[in-house]
Parts: structure tokens; C-alpha cells; sequence
């Protein structure tokens, strides 16, 4: 499935096949919480997270789900490239509420005719049964539909040291839910958590590749200023990964995993302003190119090395 441009398939080509012209993703806030933060999981969230999350906090601007979409499409009016777009509901856990709120959030598909699907980032713990016939339910209705699922690392060792929340396991049982009614699920995996060898990391993308998972987000840890991480950085118990070691894992990961994975994203980015290290983060392209020259330069390609 890697086109001859690019080693690995990319989200754009999985796109542009799949509704045959460029679709564009338009990111929304939906307010909600984490387990991991209010105390039913846990307190503080994980040791790496932005207190404010990840995405565009709209919410906290007082922007309801439907204003912040209609912004967005406005900006694309009379747009020749992009006709259709999708509904990515991006910050913290997109499924930690209760079904009746969810579905008055997901909702917002039918506001405008150029709307053909949505993506949820959540937990895996956050999927239960209710969860997964709401959305089946917009599938069921002719939504386009993924569900993304942060799982890090597949090393409960890992996962307790971050303070995750959750388990290996627990990743099992989410996924297996979405996937027995047929849910695409898009898999976010992590690169230089602390504690990890470069073969842990591999190791859990030798998982996915076990569980043919629909598509894969890489990211490399960076360390957010006034976080845990930030403490164990400045107190010198943390090393972030160097590029060069990024760039080889990642390149490494791509040739292990299936030719059909959709790879949606190479590399996290953030803004020097937001962050201590790796500043490399804060240049996402130059990241991507790398990549994508290590591969070429090696004869690397995606599914290379899968079983």
C-alpha cells in the first residue's frame, strides 16, 4: 500500500481513495474530562500531559462544538480542494460522558451536508458497550468513522510509571469491542517515554502489528513545562530521545507493521514556547523528512519485516 512518493501509507492517500478527492479534518473541543484527572481513575492525569490538553481548547472560550465547526467551515468557503470534511473531536476523552451528552456532541455531523464523518480520540477505557452502539449508530447511517485510542506503550511497567491509568489489558478489551461491531480503530503509540529501551518500543509496534491495527499515530515524548515530566527533566533522571534515535525507530516501526495500516501521523509537534526538549519537536517536517530520507536511503518500506 506504500506509493511510490512514500514509504509508508499515508492518511492523505487513504483519504483520497476512500472518497475519492482530499477530505479535510476540521479539530473540536468538546469540554470533556478524564478519568485519569477527576479522580475516578486517578489525579493529575498523565505524567507528560498539558494541564490544558492537547488541541485547540475552544471550549474553555466558551465555543460550543457547533460554533467551532461552523467557524472552521467558514474559513473553507468556496474552497476548490476541499469539499468534505470530518468531524475530529481531538481533546482529552471524546467518550467520557454519558451516551445522551455524546450523542448530542456527535450530533453535529448533521448541521452541513459537507460533513461525511467523524474521528473520537478516547481512552480504551473509556469504550463500553453503550459507547460502541452510538457510534456504531453513525456508521449504521453512512458516517465515514474511526476511533482513535491512546495506548502508549503496550509495557504495563510503563504505563504505571506515567500514571496512565490503564492497562495493557484494558487496551485489549476497548479494541475488541470497536473492532467485533466493525470500528476502524487508529492506535496513538508514544517513542521516548521514560524507563523505555529502543526494543520496548518496538516491541509494542510488533503489538499493533499482531493486532493489524487500522492505523497508527506515532509521537515522540516531549517534555511540557510544569508537568511531572518537567521535574524528572530538570532533576536529570530524564533524557529525551535524540532525533536520529526517533527517526530509526520510527522507520524501524513502519517496516513491522501491516502495508494496510494507515499511518496518520510520523511525529508530535509542539511550540518552543511550550516546552523544554526535544526542541526538534517544534520543527514536525524536518521530522517527517528525515524519516521518510532514512527510509529511502536504507530501502526501507512499510510491511518490510511484517509476519
Amino acid at each position: 500500500m506504500a506509493q511510490p512518493s512514500l514509504p509508508y501509507y499515508s492518511l492523505n492517500r487513504f483519504l483520497k481513495s476512500h472518497f475519492g478527492e482530499p477530505v479535510k479534518k476540521i479539530p473540536v473541543d468538546a469540554g470533556l474530562g478524564c478519568p485519569n484527572r477527576d479522580g475516578t481513575k486517578g489525579k493529575g492525569g498523565c505524567i507528560y500531559c498539558d494541564p490544558l490538553g492537547s488541541g485547540t481548547g475552544l471550549s474553555l472560550k466558551g465555543l460550543s462544538v457547533e460554533e467551532q465547526v461552523k467557524l472552521f467551515l467558514k474559513k473553507f468557503e468556496g474552497s476548490k480542494r476541499f469539499k468534505k470534511f470530518l468531524i475530529y473531536f481531538q481533546s482529552f476523552c471524546n467518550t467520557y460522558a454519558p451516551v445522551k451528552k455524546l450523542k448530542e456532541l456527535y450530533d453535529v455531523v448533521k448541521i452541513d451536508p459537507r460533513i461525511v464523518g467523524l474521528c473520537i480520540g478516547t481512552r480504551p477505557d473509556c469504550v463500553d458497550e453503550e459507547v460502541v452502539k452510538l457510534l456504531k449508530s453513525y456508521q449504521e447511517k453512512g458516517y465515514f468513522l474511526w476511533v482513535e485510542l491512546g495506548l502508549q506503550s503496550k509495557h504495563d511497567t510503563t504505563l504505571n510509571l506515567i500514571n496512565r491509568g490503564h492497562t495493557f489489558a484494558d487496551f485489549l478489551k476497548g479494541y475488541t469491542l470497536l473492532k467485533k461491531a466493525g470500528i476502524p480503530v487508529v492506535v496513538h503509540i508514544i517513542y521516548g517515554l521514560p524507563g523505555e529501551t529502543k526494543e520496548m518500543m518496538l516491541e509494542t509496534a510488533r503489538a499493533l502489528a499482531d493486532l493489524r491495527v487500522d492505523g497508527v499515530k506515532f509521537h515522540a515524548l516531549y517534555v511540557v513545562k510544569g508537568t511531572k515530566m518537567a521535574s524528572l527533566y530538570l532533576s536529570g533522571k530524564y533524557k529525551p530521545l535524540e532525533l536520529e534515535e526517533y527517526v530509526e525507530l520510527v522507520a524501524k516501526s513502519l517496516t513491522l507493521l501491516p502495508p494496510e495500516t494507515v499511518i496518520h501521523r510520523l511525529c508530535s509537534e509542539a511550540s518552543a514556547d511550550q516546552i523544554l526538549a526535544p526542541l526538534w519537536v517544534t520543527k514536525k517536517m524536518e521530522v517527517v523528512n528525515k524519516i521518510q530520507d532514512f527510509m529511502r536511503k536504507n530501502q526501507l518500506y512499510q510491511g518490510l519485516h511484517f509476519k
